[in-house]
């Protein structure tokens, strides 16, 4: 639900611009990935697969693709959760035949000089590509977490959604700079 959404959003922006309470927990590179770790579980909440992806009680998975700059947050955020019914279940690799199937990729930016052959081995797959490298939405991915004024945001390219056939709810949308083209 949306107030979900909204008070994680709103801790993550407390914890993001109170200088004193991020020293006093983690260092700001460890907290800025518990950050996008929570927005990836949210963007699970948000997307609808179509339902031959979906899948009926099958885990959604989130695979982190390269260099893995979470650490444990992902597992923190995800473990013992669900989003509709479905566990969700995480995976970790560097190689391409081990990325499908999966629902939301995290790209690292490690990867940047693969990408044509990250989206070769996605073909037509539904899966919600995310990353935080640079132009990731112009070189074709879906969404992009940027840091703007000390916070981290996160752009959407709407075409590269709608070529994996994935519908983003308008709540994410609203919360999001939307590239439609």
């Amino acid at each position: 639900c949306v107030p979900g959404l909204g008070v994680l959003l709103g801790l993550a922006v407390c914890l993001l611009c109170c200088p004193g309470l991020r020293a006093q927990t983690l260092p700001a590179a460890a907290l800025e990935y518990q950050v996008k770790a929570a927005f990836l579980y949210n963007f699970a909440k948000f997307v609808d697969w179509p339902e031959e992806a979906a899948g009926n009680r099958a885990p959604l998975v989130i695979a982190v693709f390269g260099k893995d700059p979470f650490g444990p947050a992902l597992e923190s955020v995800v473990w013992g959760k669900t989003v509709n019914g479905r566990p969700l279940q995480l995976r970790r690799t560097s190689r391409l035949e081990e990325v499908l199937p999966c629902h939301i990729l995290f790209i690292s930016p490690s990867e940047k000089q693969r990408l044509a052959e990250i989206w070769q081995a996605l073909g037509s797959a539904s899966v919600l590509t995310v990353s935080d490298m640079e132009e990731f939405l112009q070189l074709g991915g879906a969404v992009r977490f940027l840091m703007e004024e000390n916070k981290i945001r996160f752009g959407i390219n709407l075409e590269a959604a709608r070529r994996s056939g994935l519908k983003i709810s308008s709540k994410l949308l609203s919360l999001a700079k939307v590239d439609r083209n």
